[in-house]
């Protein structure tokens, strides 16, 4: 029988007890980006799931940048880059969110590709839907339509994809 993208992607995740506190198990994705087969099905996986529905990508920094680039890649389209506070050098826009203990900001610039276009957002992990939410009100503002949202793992217990505005929500696990 052929493993599943699911199940190679539970097979390569690392799972770390007791990180980074007692009684939570940490899932680690970077096993699965060092296999260059399961990254290669991963991103087949997410590239497959929104087929012709997005003009470009985003991806969030910073797993998502190598998510979002070998998604791009694989489908002909570009990529817009959504970072931290302060990274970017031309004119942005910003969305600021909350955060367990503070808030953080994300920025990206307003002109690198034409407004209405289609963006799908990639990341690693779904967890509070924080960070995916804050990309989606900052593409939507800068006059983006969010295509629909792609993760490899969605952690359920968290609840994040109710931050996520109803959009598609294409998780490869959910844990």
């Amino acid at each position: 029988m052929t493993e599943s993208v699911e199940q190679m992607i539970d097979r390569l995740c690392a799972k770390i007890p007791d990180h980074p506190e007692p009684g939570v198990l940490f899932r680690d994705l970077t096993p699965l980006f060092a296999d260059g087969d399961g990254f290669a099905r991963t991103v087949d996986a997410l590239v497959d799931a929104f087929r012709g529905q997005y003009d470009c990508v985003a991806g969030v920094e910073a797993r998502g940048f190598m998510i979002a680039s070998a998604v791009a890649y694989a489908s002909g389209v570009g990529i817009v880059p959504v970072r931290k506070k302060g990274k970017l050098p031309r004119e942005t826009i910003s969305q600021q969110y909350d955060l367990e203990y503070g808030t953080e900001t994300l920025e990206i610039h307003t002109d690198d590709v034409p407004r209405g276009s289609r963006v799908l957002v990639l990341d690693d992990v779904l967890a509070t839907g924080g960070t995916l939410g804050a990309s989606a009100s900052l593409l939507t503002r800068a006059g983006f339509n969010v295509a629909g949202f792609g993760v490899i793992m969605e952690l359920t217990a968290l609840r994040g994809r109710a931050q996520l505005g109803g959009h598609r929500v294409r998780a490869l696990l959910r844990v």
